[in-house]
């Protein structure tokens, strides 16, 4: 079996040399949550390793069908377009097992002096790590995501308008061994060739509606699990492609379909002691005051970040009312209706965070989940008493933005959001989501033309 996983650059020269591996992709996050990049020659990805690869500037200035809206102060026609670089990290170099002789490093966007581009997603998570660093914590994390497989493949899809669509099984799935075994090939797959890339992979199973399942991928540092979420949906789709058929991560894929999660596990490790800043065995539950005061962070200002846990328009038709998706910021210990779930024990005791779809960026949900916390924990904030009962249902309990637009408004008056996320970055995320929302409301969607057309 050819090798595969992560490497460092000089097993990449002796692979390059013998011929294993002829082909290096070299990618960064865009905006939008997607890998852009280039793919090189191993000949010449030797050559400009050190110095990067440069890109056009606009690729973190445009929208999901990459136009070039106005707005942005850092890209645009009157700043020329110019290049920026993607530095590769080399700990993320790893050889690919699903692509024949290919190996792939994720990148920072660096500008001409080699200055970190502070509106490129992954520049925005490691400010917010940096800044728990300074701070003596450790911020580790796993998504958990969901997804739709679908029988058609992504261009049959395309040609049906995405109307007609053939899932992958016929009935609600939900850990059900049976169904999910009809689709075990390609599951097997995604576990597999994951695994073998140290993108580490606990399980897959069957999620609540029909075709809809579940892949978890083991906890890490902040930015690694980061990392491993980005390759993980990218190489899903890469997959998908290659079995002909596709897989899609929208948050509502269809209004009579059960919405797809993303959710977000985190804990603090004391860098001191190496010891679950979370727990705290003399306090009630095992909850430390740092976790009581992270957790606070996180609801006091999740409807000002909501932007980042829900990009899109489609974000929103999620939360709905016992849907499994939440609608209120509320917690509670082990409890499926509310927003913030408290699951483990002991030293695995850490923060469920339910509200984001599987559209999210993880880069910006990450760094938003955790610039909330901190500040909780600067500021000593309050944690309001559990619920106890339907999460749905708590009198006096703060709603999440119910669309965008209403996210948009949060977020653009925020101070804290300034403040933790800075002038250029806030204004540069606001602009998108602006863009986005101005789009969809141009549009006339089939929806319209059925209710309106005749009888208006």
């Amino acid at each position: 079996m050819a090798e595969a996983g992560k490497v460092t650059l000089d097993r990449l020269k002796e692979l390059i040399e013998a011929g294993e591996v002829d082909t290096v992709a070299v990618g960064f996050c865009d905006m939008q949550g997607r890998l852009m990049g280039k793919r090189f020659t191993g000949e010449h990805f030797l050559r400009i390793a050190d110095e990067g690869s440069h890109f056009c500037d606009y690729l973190l200035g445009t929208d999901m069908e990459m136009t070039t809206p106005q707005g942005f102060s850092v890209v645009g026609w009157e700043k020329g377009y110019g290049d920026w670089t993607a530095k590769p990290d080399w700990n993320t170099l790893r050889v690919i097992p699903w692509l024949e002789k290919t190996a792939c490093v994720l990148a920072d966007v660096v500008d001409e002096g080699g200055k970190p581009v502070s509106v490129a997603p992954r520049s925005v998570l490691k400010r917010q790590v940096g800044r728990a660093a300074a701070m003596d914590f450790e911020v580790m994390m796993a998504s958990e995501l969901e997804f739709y497989l679908v029988r058609d493949s992504y261009e049959e899809a395309f040609r049906k308008g995405y109307a007609g669509l053939e899932l992958g099984g016929h009935y609600n799935e939900d850990y059900h061994l049976l169904q999910g075994m009809r689709n075990e090939g390609l599951y097997r797959l995604f576990r597999e060739q994951f695994s073998r890339a140290d993108i580490p992979i606990e399980c897959t199973k069957g999620e609540a509606g029909i075709a809809q399942h579940e892949i978890n991928v083991r906890y890490a540092d902040a930015l690694e699990s980061a990392d491993r979420h980005v390759l993980l949906k990218h190489g899903m789709k890469e997959m998908a492609i290659q079995s002909s058929v596709s897989v899609t991560f929208m948050a509502k894929p269809d209004h009579s379909w059960t919405g797809s999660s993303c959710h977000i596990h985190l804990s603090l490790r004391d860098r001191k002691t190496g010891r679950n800043a979370f727990y705290d065995p003399a306090e009630e539950g095992g909850m430390s005051k740092t976790m009581r005061r992270f957790l606070a962070g996180v609801m006091r200002h999740m409807r000002e970040t909501a932007l980042l846990f829900a990009p899109n328009v489609n974000s929103y038709k999620r939360y709905i009312t016992e849907s499994w998706a939440p609608t209120h910021i509320v917690w509670g210990w082990d409890n499926r209706t509310c927003g913030l779930r408290i699951v483990g024990s002991g030293e695995s005791l850490r923060i469920e965070n339910r509200f984001p779809g599987a559209d999210t960026n993880p880069y910006l949900a990450y760094a938003a989940m955790i610039a909330s916390g901190l500040e909780g924990i600067v500021n000593g904030y309050e944690l309001e008493e559990p619920c106890d009962g339907n999460g749905y249902a708590r009198p006096g309990s703060e709603s999440l933005p119910t669309s965008l637009a209403e996210a948009i408004e949060a977020f653009a008056g925020s101070a804290f959001v300034r403040k933790a996320f800075g002038e250029t970055v806030s204004d540069h995320y606001l602009n998108a989501a602006r863009v986005e929302q101005r789009v969809y409301d141009q549009t006339v969607t089939d929806w319209e033309k059925q209710r309106y057309f005749e009888r208006i």
